[in-house]
C-alpha cells in the first residue's frame, strides 16, 4: 500500500552525524559521484568535484538490511547513471544515482562476494558476473534484477573465490578466467547465445596451481599474457597462456594482502588489510615484451617496492578498508590511476598513484633505497562534513537542548498519530512528550517566537537510569490495550509501564538481566492472558512475556546460548519460537513456561519457516499483520524495524480507522455502507513520524511521512462533516427520491456524526486528558494546561455546534464554516505546504501565502526524501551545502533585511534556504519534483475547495476583518455587511490557492529556467501518466492537470518525440486476443510481480521487431514485467497526447487519420506510428471491452484510465471504433453502481463506484463532442431491441439482462443533457431522440403523468406534441415527415407532410385534429386521423386542409427554436405565433 500513495519523506538529521563503516566503495565513470556502502546496510553518495576530488556528502540510500558488499556500475550508456548494490543476505538492488530512485530489488537465496559488471560482445549492455557462496558464476542483467546463465564446472567444482572476464585482442568471444578457493584455475569462453534453458555451460579448460583462497585475480590490460593473483599471504606474477608462477612476494609483517592489480605492464599496486597502498616494479621476468620473459628468476632482479601510500599517524583500524583502483582517461589522454579507500571510521581517502620513470627506479633499485611514502590528497569523512555544519543540522528536539549545554542524544521514538504527539526516549534516561506538529515547525519554519512562553508544551518522565532503548505503544498496533499505556525498555535491564496522560509510572518490570533490546506485541490469536501481555527481548539472550494486567512476568524464556535474532508464535499450539544467531531454535510454553524442544540445523530451519508460512495465512484471512511483521529478519540490526516499521505503519492506522464509530453507518443504504468500509480501509495516517537509527551507538534522525492522500482524506471529511443534508445531496452522495426524504435526513444526520467522529479521535484524547487533570495531577504537567483546556473546550463546543445543527440548519451554520476549527490535520497541512513551495519565485506570491493562507517560510534548507520500491528510500543529506557556492544575484530576504546584523554563519544559512526554496529543490531530480507539485497542486486544489480554509490562528482573522472593516468605513455591527466582509475574505483565499496551485503546475518551469537555464528537473510525464486515474480524486486531477501542461509546454516538436519514442511500447492488439496481455495493474499498483509465466513469449517478439525502427532506443525493457509497466504508460501517454491535442496536431503528425497523411507518413520518419491513432483506439477500446481475468481485473486504474480517454478523445479514436459497441460497453459499467456520487464528491470510492462515475463523465463527453453520432447508434440499438422484444421467445437470455435496459436512466440522463447543451444538433434528430426517450420512461408513468412531466426537456420543442386523451405523440422530422408514435400499440407511423423541416406543431385539446407548420415552405396543415369502428382496423391520418402562410423574414430563422409555436384557442381554431411577436389565426 505504500507504493501508490504519493508520500512526501522529510529527515530531521539532528545534530550528529550516522555511523559510516565503509565496507564497499564505487567512483562513477564520471567521476562526479562517489559511492560508500557501509556495514550497516546504507549506501552515501558523495558529490565530487572531477578535478580535485573534494567530496561532500549529498544523499543516503536506505534499505539494505545487512552489509552491503559489492557495488558495481549498471550501464556504460554515459547517461544512464545506475548502480547495481548487493548485501550480505543476499539482497540486490538497483538504484538511480540521480535521486537515489530504488529501481527494481531482489532477494536471492546466494549471496555474492564479487560482482564484475561487464559488457559482452553481442549485448547492448552490461551483464553482471557474480561469484560468491555458491559453485557457479552467476550472469545477471543490471535492470530486471534477473538471472541470465550461469557457467557451471565438470571438473572439480567449488566454489569460486576470484573472477576475470575479459575479451582477448583481436577476437570477438568472451574469456571469463575464475580460480575455484581450491586454487583450480578454470577457462569459459563465450560465444554469446548463452541462456538458462540450455544444457549447463561448462568449463573449457582448468588447470590446478598451488594457490588456495585467491582474493582477487587481474589480467594486465596491455597485453593480456600476465595474471596477478593475490592471497592473503603472498601476490604472485602468472603467464597467461600456461599458469606457471614468474614471481611472488610475501606479505609485509602483521599486514595481509587485500587485494591489487596492474598500473602498467611492468608495474603493480597491493593493498594490505591496513589500508596502505604498495606500489612494485616486476622484474623482467614477468614483463611480456621484454626478451627475458618466462626467464629463470635471478636474485638481483625481484620485484622492488618503490612507493607506499598510507595515511599520516595510522591509527589501528576495526575492520580491513574496501580499496579499489581507478584508471581515468583524460582529456590530454594522459592515464591518471587514483587509489581510493574507504575505512570502519568512515573516513574516505584518495591518493593520485604517482608516475615515476623507470630510470629513476633503475638508480633507486641499484642503491636499495627504502620506499618513498604518499599522503592522500583527499582525506574526508561523514563526521566532518557534519562538522563543518554551522549551524548544525536541525534536530527535532533541538528546543531542549538550548537549554543543556551539549545536546542529550535522541535514542528512540514513537509517534502516537491520535494525539498527534511524539514521545522521544533519551540517552540520560528521560523521556520526552511534545505536540509533533508544532515541534517541527518549531525547527523548519520562521514565525514561532523563540522565546520559551510560546513553546509548545511538553512533558517529561524521569524514570530509567541510562538509555532509553525501546519504546512501544501497545494500542497502537492492537486495541485490546489500554489507550494511555506507555512501555519503555532501557539499559538499566528494566521495562517501564507509564500512563500517557498522568505521566505516572504505574509499575517496572526488573526481569531480564540485561539491557532491553525490544518490545513487541504478540498476535491476536493467543489465548486470553497472553493476550494482556507484551513481549520483551533482552541482550542477555532472553526473551519475557510481561503482563499488563497482572503487573507480572507470565513467562520468563532465558537460557539462549546466543542472541536472540527472530521471535515467532505459534498462538494455537501455545508455543513462542525463538530463533538464535548461531541457527538453534528454542520452542517454548507460552503458559507454563516449560522449554518444549531445542532445534538444529535443517529442522530449526523448517520450523522458521512453517511459522511464517501460518502467519502469512493469517494476515490474508485478514488478520492484524502483526505477526508477520514481527517475524520478517533479524532482531539486532535497528535499520530492520526501521523498515518493519514503514511496512506495517499503514496496516495500524487501517486498523484503528476501522474500529471507530463504524457500526452506526450500518443502517444506512447498502451502497453507501460499501463506500465507507472501503474508505475506512484505504485511510492511511497523514502524518507518520519514524525513528531512523541505523547503528545501535547512533542518535536517532527522524523522518517525517506526509501521506498526501491521507491529508486530503481527513480534510474533505472534515468539510463535509459540517455539511447540510442538501449540500451532501448535491454531490450526490444520497438518492434524491422524494419518498426517501425521512430516511435521508437520518441517514444525512449518520454521515455528518459519522465524519464528525472521525474528526474528532484528538478531541476524544484531549478530553480524557482534561478529566485526569481535575484531580490535580496538573503540576506533574510541565506544560499550560489552561491552554490545552481551551482548545479541547472549543473543539467540543464546535462538535455539539456541528451536531445542533444538523437539527436546526442554517442558522449557526455559516458562522461556524468561516471559523473553520485549526486541527491537527491543518497543522499538518500547514507544515507540509510550507515546506514543499517555491519561496522566493513569485514575492506577490509569497505575500498571499504569508498574508492570507498562513504558510510559513521555512529556515533552513530542507532534506527531503524519496520512497520507492519495497519501502527502500533516499534521503538528502544536510551536508551538500557545504560546498556550495552562494550565487551573486540572490535576493535579499525578507526576514534579513529588517533585523539587526545577524552573524555570517546564520546569514549565509537564510541565503542558501533561499537558494533552495526557488532552485535547488527542483532541481535534485525528476521524482521530486514530480512528487512535490503533485502534492503541492493537490493540496491547494483540496483547500481551495474547501470553505475558507486559511491556516492563520483565529487571532489574525479577525484582525483582518477589522482592518477590512475599516477599510470600507463601517463598523461590524451590521450583519449583512459583516457577511459580504467574510464573503469577500473566503473569495480572497479561495483565489490565494488557485494561485499558488497555477503557479506550480504551470508557471514554475518557466521562472526557474529565467534563474537558470537547463537546470530544471521537469516533473516525469510517466508518473503522472500512472496516476490518470488514480482513486484519489485531488490527486488524480491535480496529475491531469500537470501532465496537459507538461505537454502543452513540450510543444509540437515535443510531443512528437514523447510519441515517437513510446509508440514502439504500444501494446498491439488483434481483434481478438491481445498479443501482449499487458498486466495492467502493474504499474498502477506499483506491485509488479514477475508474473512472467504462461504470457505468450511471441508478442515480446514482435515488439522487439517493431523496435529496430527506431533511431533512438532509451533502454529496451530487460523483464516482461517492465515490458507491461512500459505498455501501460505507452497506452495512457499515447491516449492523453492523441485525446488532447489528436485534433490540433498539425500533417507532421500520427494522429491525423487523413488519407494523404497515411501516404506521406514513411518519408516522414513514422514508420511505424502511421497508423498511431488506429494502434491507439484500438488498446484503449480492448480495455473497456476485455473481460476480466487474472491479469487484467474488473475495475482498474488502467481501465478507468481506458474509459476516461476514449470519452476525451473521442472525436479522435471515432473512425477506428465500433461505436455501439463502446457506447453499450460505457453504460454497461454506468449502470453498475446504484447511487454513485458526482465527481465533485472528493472522498475515495470503490473501485466500481468509481469506474462507474468515470464511465458516465465518458458518455457525457462523447454525446457532446459528436451528439449525432451519439443518439443514431442509440436510436438504432433501440430498434434492435425491440425486434428481440417483439421475437422474446426465440432468445436464449431475458431481455431485462440486457444493457439498454438495466441503463434506461442512464441514457436518459445523457439525452436530457444533450437537449439542455446543444439544441441545434438534436432538432434534426428529434426522431430517434424520441425513439430513445419511450424506451426510457415507464409507460405507465407516461399514462398517469403526461410527457411534460416525464420528461420535460423534450417538450421544449415546438415539434412536438403529446395528446393524452388519445394516448399519441407526434413529431416533426427534419426531412418534413411527421411521425405519429401510438402508445397503446407501441407502434410508429411515418406520413410525408412537408416538403422542408417541421417548425412546430400541436395536438388539438379533444386530440381530434393535429396541425403542422413548416416556415421554409411557409404552409400550415391540418391532420386527422381516423380510426375504423370502435378503434378496430388501421388508423389512417390525411391532411384535411392546408394554408398558404406569409414568408417569415431571413433574420428570425437564426434561433430555429424560438421560431413560431401553434396554440389552439379551441378545439377548431389555431394561433400561429411567430417570434417577431404577430399571431395569425387558422380555422380546421
Amino acid at each position: 500500500m505504500v507504493s501508490t500513495n504519493l508520500v512526501v519523506p522529510v529527515v530531521l538529521w539532528g545534530p550528529s552525524a550516522p555511523t559510516h563503516c565503509v565496507s564497499s566503495v564505487f567512483l562513477s565513470d564520471d567521476q562526479s559521484t562517489l559511492v560508500t556502502g557501509c556495514y550497516d546496510g546504507q549506501i552515501c553518495l558523495w558529490q565530487v568535484d572531477p578535478i580535485t576530488m573534494k567530496m561532500s556528502p549529498r544523499c543516503l540510500l536506505v534499505g539494505h538490511s545487512a552489509p552491503v558488499l559489492c557495488l558495481v556500475r549498471a550501464s556504460i550508456l554515459p547517461d544512464n547513471n545506475f548502480l547495481v548494490s548487493s548485501s550480505e543476505n543476499g539482497e540486490m538492488c538497483t538504484w538511480d544515482l540521480i535521486d537515489g530512485k530504488c529501481m527494481e530489488s531482489v532477494k536471492l537465496p546466494q549471496v555474492h562476494t564479487q560482482i564484475q559488471s561487464y559488457h559482452p560482445a553481442n549485448s547492448e549492455d552490461v551483464r553482471l558476473f557474480c561469484i560468491g557462496y555458491y559453485p557457479e558464476i552467476i550472469v545477471m542483467d543490471p535492470f530486471s534484477l534477473e538471472i541470465i546463465y550461469q557457467l557451471s564446472s565438470k571438473v572439480k567444482p567449488d566454489w569460486i573465490s576470484a573472477l576475470h572476464v575479459l575479451r582477448p585482442m583481436k577476437r570477438k568471444d568472451d574469456v571469463v578466467l575464475a580460480i575455484t578457493t581450491t586454487g583450480t584455475v578454470k577457462v569459459w569462453t563465450l560465444i554469446g547465445n548463452e541462456n538458462k534453458h540450455a544444457e549447463p555451460i561448462y568449463e573449457n579448460e582448468s588447470k590446478e596451481i598451488r594457490c588456495l583462497n585467491a582474493i582477487t585475480m587481474n589480467c594486465c590490460a596491455q597485453n593480456q599474457r600476465t595474471v596477478l593473483i593475490v592471497c592473503t599471504k603472498y601476490w604472485q606474477i602468472y603467464d597467461a597462456g600456461d599458469f606457471t608462477v614468474l614471481c611472488s612476494v610475501i606479505a609485509p609483517t602483521r599486514e595481509r594482502w587485500q587485494g591489487g592489480d596492474f598500473i602498467t605492464s611492468d608495474r603493480v599496486i597491493l593493498w594490505t588489510d591496513e589500508g596502505k597502498g604498495y606500489i612494485y616494479k616486476l622484474p623482467a621476468n614477468c614483463i611480456p615484451d621484454n626478451k627475458e620473459f618466462h626467464a629463470k628468476s635471478v636474485v638481483r632482479d625481484a620485484p622492488y617496492l618503490y612507493y607506499v601510500l598510507q595515511q599520516p599517524g595510522d591509527k589501528v583500524l576495526s575492520c580491513p578498508p574496501a580499496m579499489k583502483l581507478l584508471r581515468y582517461q583524460r582529456e590530454e589522454s594522459k592515464v591518471q590511476h587514483y587509489l581510493l579507500r574507504g575505512d570502519s571510521e568512515g573516513y574516505i581517502s584518495v591518493w593520485t598513484v604517482p608516475e615515476v620513470p623507470l630510470d629513476n627506479i633503475s638508480i633507486l633499485q641499484a642503491k636499495q633505497m627504502p620506499a618513498r611514502v604518499l599522503k592522500p590528497t583527499v582525506c574526508t569523512s561523514l563526521v566532518e562534513a557534519w562538522s563543518i555544519m554551522d549551524p548544525p543540522p536541525v534536530g527535532i528536539l533541538d528546543q531542549l537542548s538550548r537549554i543543556t549545554d551539549t545536546p542529550v542524544k535522541l535514542t528512540s521514538s514513537i509517534y502516537l498519530p491520535q494525539q498527534s504527539r511524539l514521545v522521544i526516549g533519551r540517552e540520560d534516561g528521560t523521556i520526552v512528550i511534545v505536540p509533533a506538529t508544532q515541534t517541527v515547525m518549531m525547527q523548519l519554519l520562521i514565525g514561532i517566537k523563540q522565546n520559551f512562553s510560546d513553546w509548545p508544551s511538553h512533558q517529561i518522565l524521569y524514570g530509567h537510569r541510562g538509555r532509553v532503548n525501546c519504546l512501544l505503544c501497545p494500542s497502537l498496533v492492537h486495541p485490546r490495550y489500554e489507550k494511555s499505556h506507555l512501555l519503555s525498555g532501557g539499559v538499566d535491564f528494566a521495562v517501564c509501564l507509564w500512563d500517557l496522560y498522568s505521566g505516572s509510572m504505574l509499575h517496572r518490570f526488573c526481569v531480564h538481566a540485561g539491557e532491553i533490546t525490544q518490545l513487541l506485541v504478540p498476535p491476536e490469536t493467543c489465548s486470553n492472558r497472553i493476550l494482556k501481555c507484551i513481549c520483551s527481548v533482552a541482550s542477555d539472550h532472553s526473551v519475557t512475556l510481561l503482563s499488563l494486567q497482572e503487573r507480572k512476568c507470565v513467562t520468563l524464556a532465558s537460557r539462549h546460548l546466543f542472541p536472540v535474532i527472530s521471535i515467532k508464535w505459534r498462538p494455537l499450539d501455545d508455543f513462542l519460537i525463538v530463533g538464535c544467531s548461531d541457527g538453534s531454535v528454542y520452542v517454548w510454553q507460552m503458559e507454563t513456561g516449560h522449554l518444549d524442544r531445542v532445534l538444529h540445523g535443517m529442522l530449526a530451519e523448517e520450523v522458521l519457516l512453517a511459522c511464517d508460512e501460518q502467519s502469512a495465512d493469517d494476515t490474508n484471512g485478514g488478520h492484524s499483520g502483526s505477526a508477520a511483521a514481527t517475524s520478517e529478519m533479524g532482531m539486532a540490526n535497528p535499520a530492520v524495524h526501521f523498515f518493519r516499521g514503514i511496512k506495517s505503519r499503514n496496516m495500524n492506522a487501517i486498523r484503528h480507522a476501522t474500529q471507530r464509530g463504524i457500526h452506526q453507518l450500518q443502517q444506512l443504504q447498502g451502497h453507501n455502507q460499501g463506500n465507507f468500509d472501503f474508505l475506512m480501509k484505504h485511510r492511511s495516517n497523514p502524518l507518520v513520524i519514524q525513528g531512523l537509527r541505523t547503528n545501535p551507538k547512533d542518535a536517532e534522525s527522524h523522518i517525517l511521512f506526509f501521506d498526501i492522500e491521507g491529508l486530503i482524506f481527513e480534510l474533505h471529511s472534515e468539510e463535509y462533516a459540517q455539511m447540510t443534508p442538501a449540500a451532501l445531496e448535491a454531490l450526490g452522495v444520497l438518492l434524491n427520491n422524494p419518498k426517501d426524504k425521512a430516511v435521508h435526513l437520518d441517514a444525512s444526520k449518520k454521515i455528518s456524526d459519522f465524519f464528525g467522529k472521525v474528526k474528532n479521535k484528538a478531541g476524544d484524547m484531549e478530553k480524557m486528558l482534561k478529566d485526569k487533570d481535575k484531580h490535580g495531577l496538573v503540576q506533574k504537567f510541565k506544560e499550560k494546561t489552561e491552554q490545552m483546556e481551551k482548545k479541547v473546550q472549543a473543539k467540543v463546543e464546535s462538535f455539539q455546534k456541528v451536531v445542533e445543527t444538523q437539527e436546526q440548519p442554517d442558522d449557526l451554520r455559516s458562522k461556524i464554516a468561516s471559523k473553520m476549527e485549526v486541527t491537527h490535520v491543518m497543522e499538518v497541512g500547514q507544515l507540509l505546504l510550507s515546506l514543499l513551495h517555491s519561496w522566493g519565485l513569485d514575492p506577490h506570491l509569497d505575500k498571499v501565502c504569508e498574508s492570507q493562507l498562513g504558510l510559513l517560510r521555512p529556515i533552513v534548507p530542507v532534506s527531503f526524501g524519496v520512497l520507492s520500491k519495497a519501502g527502500y528510500m533516499s534521503l538528502l543529506l544536510p551536508t551538500w551545502q557545504n560546498n556550495y557556492q552562494i550565487p551573486d544575484n540572490i535576493p535579499p530576504t525578507p526576514s534579513s533585511s529588517k533585523k539587526r546584523d545577524i552573524p555570517p554563519e546564520l546569514l549565509r544559512q537564510e541565503q542558501l534556504t533561499a537558494v533552495f526554496t526557488s532552485r535547488l529543490h527542483w532541481e535534485l531530480s525528476t521524482t521530486l519534483t514530480s512528487n512535490h507539485i503533485l502534492a503541492l497542486v493537490a493540496m491547494s486544489n483540496t483547500l481551495m475547495s474547501m470553505s475558507a480554509a486559511s491556516f492563520l490562528p483565529d487571532s489574525e482573522k479577525s484582525k483582518k476583518l477589522q482592518r477590512l472593516a475599516q477599510r470600507t468605513e463601517s463598523t461590524l455591527s451590521n450583519e449583512e455587511e459583516r457577511e459580504e466582509l467574510l464573503a469577500h475574505h473566503t473569495s480572497q483565499i479561495k483565489q490565494g490557492w488557485s494561485l499558488l496551485s497555477t503557479h506550480h503546475c504551470f508557471l514554475l518551469p518557466d521562472k526557474i529556467e529565467a534563474l537558470e537555464p537547463r537546470k530544471f528537473k521537469r516533473p516525469q510525464v510517466e508518473a503522472m501518466a500512472k496516476r490518470w486515474q488514480h482513486h484519489c480524486i485531488e490527486i488524480r486531477e491535480a496529475a491531469q492537470q500537470i501532465l496537459l501542461g507538461e505537454l502543452t509546454r513540450m510543444g509540437k516538436k515535443g510531443r512528437k518525440q514523447l510519441v515517437d519514442s513510446w509508440a514502439q511500447y504500444l501494446p498491439l492488439y488483434t481483434h481478438t486476443e491481445p498479443i501482449v496481455q499487458p498486466q495492467v495493474l502493474a504499474a498502477a499498483q506499483g506491485s509488479a510481480g514477475n508474473g512472467t509465466n504462461g504470457h505468450s513469449i511471441a508478442g515480446d517478439n514482435q515488439e522487439e521487431d517493431y523496435e529496430e525502427e527506431e533511431e533512438e532506443i532509451i533502454r529496451k525493457p530487460s523483464s516482461l514485467s517492465e515490458l507491461k509497466r512500459k505498455q501501460t504508460t505507452a497506452v495512457i501517454l499515447l491516449g492523453v497526447i492523441g485525446a488532447e491535442f489528436g485534433q490540433d496536431i498539425s500533417q507532421d503528425s500520427p494522429q491525423r487519420p487523413t488519407t494523404e497523411r497515411r501516404k506521406s507518413s514513411v518519408a516522414e520518419g513514422f514508420g511505424i506510428a502511421n497508423n498511431l491513432a488506429r494502434l491507439t483506439s484500438m488498446a484503449l477500446a480492448h480495455l473497456l471491452y476485455a473481460p476480466p481475468s487474472q491479469k487484467l481485473p474488473k475495475y482498474t486504474p488502467l481501465r478507468r484510465a481506458a474509459i476516461d480517454l476514449l470519452g476525451r478523445g473521442f472525436t479522435v479514436w471515432e473512425p477506428y471504433l465500433d461505436v455501439s459497441k463502446v457506447l453499450l460497453g460505457l453504460l454497461e459499467i454506468a449502470c453498475a453502481g446504484k447511487s454513485v456520487p458526482n465527481l465533485n464528491y472528493k472522498l475515495p470510492l470503490t473501485p466500481q463506484a468509481d469506474a462507474c462515475r468515470t464511465a458516465r463523465h465518458a458518455l457525457r463527453l462523447i454525446a457532446t463532442a459528436r451528439p449525432a453520432a451519439f443518439i443514431t447508434t442509440m436510436a438504432r440499438e433501440v430498434a434492435r431491441y425491440n425486434t428481440m422484444q417483439q421475437n422474446a421467445q426465440s432468445i436464449n437470455q431475458p431481455l431485462t439482462q440486457s444493457v439498454l435496459f438495466k441503463a434506461k436512466a442512464e441514457i436518459l440522463l445523457c439525452v436530457e443533457m444533450l437537449i439542455d447543451k446543444m439544441q441545434a444538433e438534436i432538432a434534426s434528430l428529434l426522431v430517434e431522440v424520441m425513439d430513445i426517450t419511450l424506451h426510457c420512461v415507464d409507460n405507465n408513468e407516461l399514462k398517469a403523468r403526461g410527457l411534460a412531466e416525464v420528461c420535460p426537456s423534450i417538450c421544449k420543442f415546438n415539434q412536438i406534441s403529446h395528446c393524452a386523451q388519445s394516448r399519441r405523440i407526434a413529431v416533426g422530422a427534419h426531412n418534413g415527415h411527421l411521425a405519429i408514435y401510438e402508445l397503446r400499440q407501441n407502434k410508429c407511423q411515418m406520413i410525408p407532410a412537408h416538403t422542408h423541416p417541421i417548425t412546430s406543431l400541436a395536438f388539438s385539446p379533444d386530440g381530434k385534429f393535429l396541425v403542422s407548420y413548416s416556415c421554409s415552405e411557409n404552409r400550415l396543415s391540418f391532420w386527422q386521423t381516423s380510426t375504423g369502428m370502435f378503434g378496430l382496423g388501421n388508423s389512417q391520418t390525411r391532411c384535411t386542409k392546408g394554408y398558404s402562410t406569409a414568408p417569415i423574414p431571413d433574420v428570425s430563422r437564426l434561433n430555429p427554436m424560438r421560431l413560431a409555436k401553434l396554440v389552439w384557442i379551441n378545439n377548431r381554431t389555431v394561433t400561429l405565433m411567430l417570434a417577431d411577436g404577430s399571431e395569425t389565426r387558422f380555422n380546421v
